[in-house]
């Protein structure tokens, strides 16, 4: 059985989907990461929501942003994969699903994004370059990485 992707606004989310997207961050960046900083900010607003469902239950997700938000460019941010499904490899499908979303939805093919210093890899494998030192976020070492101008 495969994810069902879907891309929605923030006002066309319903209360249940906010609520296990809200949840499934905090159950990782929170918790999993030990990191205590307040997740829900007021970006949550401006951004497309990018969340994908296994089985009735969301076990992916990643905001999207248009240029001017996070970044100059267009940006992704938020991405996460249940824990209990990493071994599956559907965050190189997040990732395919988030870069399509910006370019359908925004017309844009730069993009750029603050990625967690140990997932580098995983974002080269998708096409992004470093751009900046490592600077520390929340307290984990992270750098600024971009895909499409350079």
């Amino acid at each position: 059985m495969a994810i069902q992707w879907q891309i929605k606004s923030f006002e066309s989310l319903s209360a249940h989907e906010l609520y296990a997207i809200l949840r499934l961050r905090s159950e990782v960046f929170v918790v999993e990461q030990h990191c205590v900083y307040l997740d829900i900010d007021d970006k949550d607003k401006l951004g497309l929501h990018l969340f994908g469902e296994f089985e009735g239950k969301i076990i992916g997700y990643s905001r999207l942003f248009k240029p001017g938000i996070s970044f100059d460019d267009a940006s992704i941010g938020r991405v996460v994969i249940d824990a209990n499904h990493r071994n599956k490899r559907w965050g190189h499908e997040l990732m395919q699903e988030a870069i399509a979303g910006i370019e359908l939805h925004f017309g844009e093919s730069t993009i750029t994004i603050g990625a967690q210093l140990y997932l580098k890899k995983f974002y080269e494998f998708h096409g992004f370059i470093q751009t900046s030192e490592m600077y520390l976020e929340d307290a984990i070492p992270h750098i600024e990485m971009q895909r499409g101008k350079l």
